[in-house]
């Protein structure tokens, strides 16, 4: 987005807003275009660095209409700083933040233009085909996955590795556990996805005849997973945000310990954590250049006098990949949230078909050029990082 405003003739300075609708609310920017256009490798570092450079928020704006002068703050910084286009990264929430902006943009009567630009590894923002940062986190699940195969293959003994990956409401990051299967190895032989109900007692005979035909084995489970009446698996460790949503964590432990009390054996669990959505180092090229043609077309569209959308991705064909970039509005977007077809799961609930691996392989494909020094990445430094010592 940033190479999109820069190569403009329509803008000249870019803004960034740490914490994102905070840093608006405080009035706390910072100029990313001189940065951009005099440090060198600023733009190619920042695309591979993890999270989000300018910081996140936890916001819940309110309804312009309840508290009209939250938004008329807004405005009159906006106003007063010559903003023409404003764009909000994010997921679910931010599209909820910039739809709200949007919306009251038109009773303000305010020219400026209004986007959201999705990213988030969650992947289930509706009308799009998928997310940047998905295809990258991924790639980092389904490498993560085949390497733990490789540690687990050292025992001679009935073992079983449970590993918690994201997915409150969706099974996309878990699903993508499959793609770790090769030719020699077939773990995650059980996979299990918050769209299908969770049976504690199907889990362990799944987990037995799974160990009848390897002494290994590996199950991949969302971090969401619910019971026939939609109660959280982790439901006694989980609080809700400010949003509503359930901050889950454990449902690994809690099916590492379902088998050990069950079937007495070797177990152990892993949560893959934030890992999954800060390995820089291991970017999807593809996703990589998904991301930035979205935020170039959102650049492009706001030129165009366009308002209240977001750009999204339309898939033509799977083999060869191929695609479109297109915009819906916001409107069709905020507060809802894409499931897995039940049709990409199994019948018995605790694998994906060939359908699901079909649409991820092409969103992990290709490396990055990741700079190293001294044996580490080379990012860009975080601008509001307190440092220790100072």
């Amino acid at each position: 987005m940033i190479r999109g405003a820069l190569d403009s003739n329509a803008y000249d300075k870019i803004y960034g807003a740490v914490h994102g609708i905070s840093g608006v609310l405080g009035e706390n920017f910072i100029e990313l275009s001189e940065r951009a256009r005099t440090e060198e490798h600023f733009t190619e570092r920042l695309s591979l660095s993890p999270a989000m450079f300018l910081g996140s928020c936890r916001v819940k704006m309110p309804d312009p209409v309840d508290e009209p002068e939250i938004y008329d703050q807004i405005f009159r910084t906006l106003e007063k700083m010559n903003v023409g286009a404003f764009f909000y990264i994010g997921g679910n929430d931010s599209m909820d933040t910039v739809t709200k902006l949007s919306r009251a943009a038109k009773s303000w009567g305010s020219h400026i233009r209004f986007a959201g630009v999705p990213k988030t590894i969650d992947n289930d923002l509706m009308l799009t085909d998928h997310t940047p940062g998905y295809g990258s986190a991924a790639k980092f699940i389904a490498s993560s996955m085949l390497e733990i195969a490789h540690d687990t293959y050292i025992y001679d003994i009935p073992c079983v590795t449970v590993v918690e990956i994201m997915g409150r409401d969706a099974g996309w990051l878990t699903a993508s556990a499959a793609l770790a299967r090769n030719e020699y190895n077939r773990t995650p032989q059980l996979i299990y996805l918050p769209e299908v109900p969770f049976h504690r007692t199907q889990y362990i005979e799944d987990v037995r005849q799974a160990l009848k035909k390897s002494k290994n084995v590996v199950v991949a489970v969302s971090e969401g997973i619910r019971d026939e009446k939609g109660v959280y698996i982790s439901a006694k460790e989980a609080v809700a945000d400010k949003f509503g949503h359930m901050q889950l964590s454990g449902v690994g432990k809690v099916l590492e310990n379902i088998v050990k009390r069950e079937l007495h054996i070797k177990v152990r669990s892993i949560e893959l954590s934030i890992l999954q959505r800060c390995a820089g180092h291991l970017t999807s090229a593809q996703d990589l250049r998904e991301s930035m043609e979205q935020g170039q077309k959102a650049v492009k569209l706001t030129e165009e006098g366009c308002t209240g959308f977001m750009p999204v991705i339309r898939r033509i064909s799977d083999e060869p990949y191929r695609y479109e970039i297109g915009q819906v509005e916001l409107a069709e977007i905020a507060n809802k949230a894409r499931s897995v077809p039940r049709e990409w799961i199994n019948e018995a609930g605790n694998d994906v078909t060939e359908d699901m691996l079909r649409y991820i392989r092409p969103l992990i494909a290709g490396e990055t050029g990741t700079e190293w020094k001294d044996g580490l990445p080379v990012y860009v430094p975080i601008p509001h990082l307190n440092h220790a010592g100072e």
